[in-house]
């Protein structure tokens, strides 16, 4: 049951002594008096929940401070009191200090080891669902490919095979028009791989038209991928085979290839269904970090939140993903710091000079953000919401950063190279082999990504309520008092609950096949 913000929790908050603004845990009236930590303020503008009154004055030109960082400067001088918000600050350039792994993180000590009933694979992965894939390689086989995963959806075939947790389609826009072995079609292929080689899915079939770029026979004899479940049309799973390929060209058309490729999904449904959950250790949770439709409260409670239980993965010797590369920028320098080497945080910097380029590029700028929406809920800079999302990442060090879908290999904390687009993130991250995703938000979203369950995290308490049916946890209990840490745990104990089969709120809805999103950089040809 969901906790209101009561009378007696503080009107806005005040995050760091240094901050020069506070953040409205609810609405307030002009003339109402704040107690913002040692300075009393009375408010000159109504502030609506999760946007930012000034603390002091703030003279023109001067630094805007939140979390103890800059969020942006002041265009216009700006009385204690004020709103403060894309009207009287601006988002100006400035220099950050890497200090390159001059910080040395230590991981909470474990209270107790954790375990989880999962799927261990062949290769020493597990996976917290048991799907089986149709996988379409051009958008051409989408259709097809559609398909056949419709055949599966009355689930009468789960009386035979209850341990399986469904077939589903893998569709998207790609496949050709692009340059052969270019980075295009060599990251498409890599999404793919990592989709069709993923802990959470026992058996796949590659439908293709069969004259595309991306053609299906190239990504096998590429030898990305590999037959995970080692399933076996014969039902055998004690040795890999060869994927079941399929193209529409070859087949003779739609619907002979939709009858075959039913056909080979039923084939794999018996060893598809041998596998049974193990008690596994918590190291083997793969978890993704992701935020979107965030507000001015993400970084005050939700995202702080999922840092908790971030380091709480890491320190039971799991990896915990952060990602979103746009959405870091202004913020990067905190996490330069926790790089295990200055290599490694050389690498983070590279990634954000690629992005100043790649956006300067098509004319734009990698800090034209917030969204219109997340300025709507408080968020002003694209400095401020990167500060609130790093909080994502927790407080351990940061041991490599990856290239978009890269598979994840390491414990501990890691950065993958995204765009901010949420379902072109996640997709990122599930490619690259997080068996959980966790999502925290503000707005509300309803995002879903098979074959990866995804927690949803609200960041207040009153879209909790008004999305509840969407929402796995509610971090706007921060607000009314609860401490970050208490929630950290009780969502730490939910991404363990999930992973050993509690269904997310996304998943009873039914979502996560039109999220399928892989980016792509270059040109359409």
């Amino acid at each position: 049951m969901a906790t209101a913000i009561g009378d007696r929790a503080p009107a806005a908050i005040r995050l760091r002594k240094d901050d020069n603004v506070a953040v409205a845990s609810r609405g307030i009236a002009p003339g109402t008096a704040l107690d913002l930590g040692g300075l009393t303020v009375s408010a000159i503008d109504p502030i609506r929940p999760g946007h930012k009154v000034a603390a002091v004055d703030i003279p023109a030109g001067r630094p805007v401070l939140k979390y103890g960082q800059i969020i942006g400067f002041a265009s216009v001088d700006i009385p204690a009191g004020s709103w403060v918000h894309v009207h009287n600050v601006r988002a100006d350039l400035f220099e950050r200090d890497y200090a390159f792994a001059t910080e040395r993180p230590v991981p909470p000590p474990i209270d107790r080891p954790r375990t989880f009933p999962g799927f261990l694979r062949p290769d020493g992965r597990v996976g917290t669902r048991n799907y089986l894939a149709v996988i379409s390689t051009v958008n051409c086989s989408a259709s097809v490919s559609k398909y056949v995963a419709d055949r599966f959806r009355d689930g009468s075939w789960r009386r035979d095979y209850p341990n399986v947790d469904g077939v589903f389609a893998i569709t998207h826009k790609g496949g050709c028009g692009l340059q052969f072995e270019g980075p295009d079609h060599q990251q498409l292929q890599r999404v793919l791989a990592g989709f069709a080689n993923h802990p959470n899915v026992a058996g796949y079939v590659l439908i293709g038209l069969g004259c595309e770029v991306g053609f299906a026979s190239h990504l096998v004899e590429s030898r990305q991928l590999v037959t995970l479940a080692g399933v076996k049309e014969s039902g055998r799973r004690d040795e890999p085979s060869r994927p079941r390929v399929l193209n529409i060209q070859e087949e003779g058309g739609i619907a002979r290839t939709v009858e075959a490729a039913v056909e080979a999904v039923h084939r794999l449904l018996p060893a598809a269904d041998s596998w049974r959950r193990t008690e596994q250790p918590a190291s083997k949770l793969v978890v993704g970090l992701e935020c979107g439709g965030s507000d001015g409260n993400s970084g005050v409670t939700a995202n702080p939140a999922l840092g908790v239980a971030a380091d709480l993965i890491v320190a039971q010797g799991g990896s915990a993903v952060l990602a979103e590369t746009p959405e870091i920028y202004g913020a990067e320098h905190l996490l330069t710091r926790r790089a295990v080497s200055e290599e490694v945080g050389r690498k983070l910097v590279d990634r954000i000079k690629w992005w100043e380029w790649y956006t300067g590029v098509f004319g734009a700028e990698i800090n034209n953000n917030p969204s219109p929406g997340n300025k709507e809920g408080g968020l002003t800079t694209i400095y401020e919401k990167s500060l609130g999302a790093v909080a994502k990442g927790g407080s351990t060090a940061l041991v490599d950063v990856l290239q978009y879908a890269e598979p994840i290999t390491k414990p501990g904390f890691l950065f993958m190279d995204t765009p901010g687009y949420d379902p072109v993130s996640l997709t990122g991250l599930a490619a690259g082999g997080c068996n959980v995703l966790v999502f925290t938000t503000g707005r509300g979203s309803v995002s879903g990504l098979k074959p990866t369950p995804t927690v949803k995290v609200a960041t207040n308490t009153p879209m909790y309520d008004r999305m509840r049916d969407d929402m796995d946890l509610d971090a706007g209990t921060i607000l009314a008092g609860e401490p970050v840490e208490s929630v950290g745990r009780r969502l730490f104990d939910l991404i363990v609950a999930v992973a050993g089969g509690s269904p997310t709120r996304s998943e009873e809805a039914g979502v996560g096949e039109e999220e399928f999103a892989p980016w792509s950089i270059g040109p359409t040809l």
